[in-house]
């Protein structure tokens, strides 16, 4: 038995004692899904607005206009060298190396020390899905993804999410990343930012400071 099921084995168990039977199932009454389907218009539309009240900037392109954009964008930020997940596909790789930018490729048999990480410009990934609600992106370390720290410690993050990888509800993107419950997730919406006590806004404390999302229709 791993340490969390036998934590939740434990309060399971106090629970029980502390009351007649045993613990109360939890409501599960909450929405699942609503009226647009995924990757519909109003759901996209939904995920731009949310991301850019985060202050990321998005495009939303056909197939055929997204390595323009993923170059456009790393134009803009001049990044000079890109760190990239081992199975990015082709095109959007050979994007990246455009205009003179250096590539480096985080294989998952040699993968690139922290510091190595912090020498380069930007990152980018594939993504799982997305959360239109929330405005939130999720990855889950596949080989369009690859490590978290890849993800995290570069200080510009472009990341390619397709239409319809995005769901209205928690739930239902929940219920596609169970099918691979072992896979490690990175949930984020928006670049990093946080706030002390005093309300001043500090970019890139937990991650990169600037996101620019690429969304393929």
């Amino acid at each position: 038995m791993d340490a969390k099921s036998e934590i939740l084995g434990n309060i399971k168990a106090a629970l029980a004692q502390s009351q007649d039977g045993p613990a109360p199932e939890p409501t599960r009454d909450y929405r699942r899904e609503t009226e647009n389907a995924p990757g519909s218009d109003p759901v996209v539309e939904e995920m731009v607005e949310a991301l850019i009240d985060y202050t990321a900037e998005v495009k939303v392109v056909n197939e055929d206009q997204a390595a323009d954009a993923i170059a456009e964008y790393l134009s803009a930020l001049d990044a000079k060298r890109v760190v990239l997940p081992p199975e990015l596909p082709e095109a959007w790789a050979q994007a990246a190396g455009r205009d003179g930018r250096e590539t480096v490729v985080d294989h998952r048999d040699a993968p690139l020390s922290n510091h190595e990480l912090d020498a380069v410009d930007a990152v980018l990934t594939g993504s799982r899905c997305g959360i239109s609600l929330s405005g939130t992106i999720i990855l889950d370390g596949e080989g369009d993804q690859g490590r978290r720290a890849i993800s995290l410690v570069p200080d510009s993050h472009i990341c390619v999410l397709r239409a319809k990888d995005i769901y209205p509800t928690v739930p239902q993107a929940l219920d596609l990343l169970a099918q691979n419950p072992e896979r490690p997730q990175t949930w984020f919406a928006g670049p990093s930012a946080t706030s002390d006590i005093e309300l001043i806004r500090v970019d890139g404390v937990h991650g990169p400071r600037n996101l620019r999302v690429v969304i393929i229709r």
